[in-house]
């Protein structure tokens, strides 16, 4: 994790007059060990290995706090659950292709759809704040071969799937 983020949220946390705590440390370098996108109960789980005393209330004021500073994005991969990525603040215009069949998500940034953005909505009289896809599709190997690795480890390891639609 990157100490910027840590200033930063540091500096937020001490603006709004709140103490920093060690289960908020667990739970914001667990958010941001990795570059993986997560539900607030993927979170809780992951941070109650790194600190025991960490609380599901923490976790859910910690996930709104990482949000309103600006360190932790919010995104819609579909399903109903609320799903948080962590890596917004090094790359603020990338976007998500999300497999319907196994749940894998591909981070893309591509500079043709910054450009595009940018004529359209200038075009229609606005200026472009930021830009985010998601693109659903199937799992190509899935379909050639009739097993995807990304499939069967989201099975045994319990991972959410998203529901498909036909």
């Amino acid at each position: 994790m990157e100490q910027a983020i840590l200033d930063r949220l540091d500096a937020f946390i001490r603006k709004k007059g709140l103490r920093k705590t060690p289960q908020r440390d667990a739970i914001v370098r667990t958010a941001f060990a990795n570059d993986e996108h997560f539900t607030s109960e993927e979170l809780f789980d992951r941070s109650r290995k790194a600190n025991a005393g960490v609380s599901r209330a923490t976790v859910y004021r910690t996930i709104s706090l990482l949000v309103e500073a600006g360190l932790l994005h919010e995104i819609d991969l579909g399903g109903d659950l609320k799903t948080y990525d962590p890596n917004f603040v090094d790359k603020p215009s990338h976007n998500h292709l999300v497999c319907i069949d196994c749940g894998k998500v591909l981070e893309f940034e591509d500079s043709h759809l910054e450009l595009l953005n940018d004529c359209l909505t200038r075009r229609m009289g606005f200026r472009p704040k930021r830009q985010t896809i998601k693109i659903e599709a199937c799992c190509e190997q899935l379909r050639k071969k009739g097993v995807c690795p990304n499939l069967i480890t989201a099975r045994v390891t319990g991972k959410r799937l998203p529901t498909r639609k036909r």
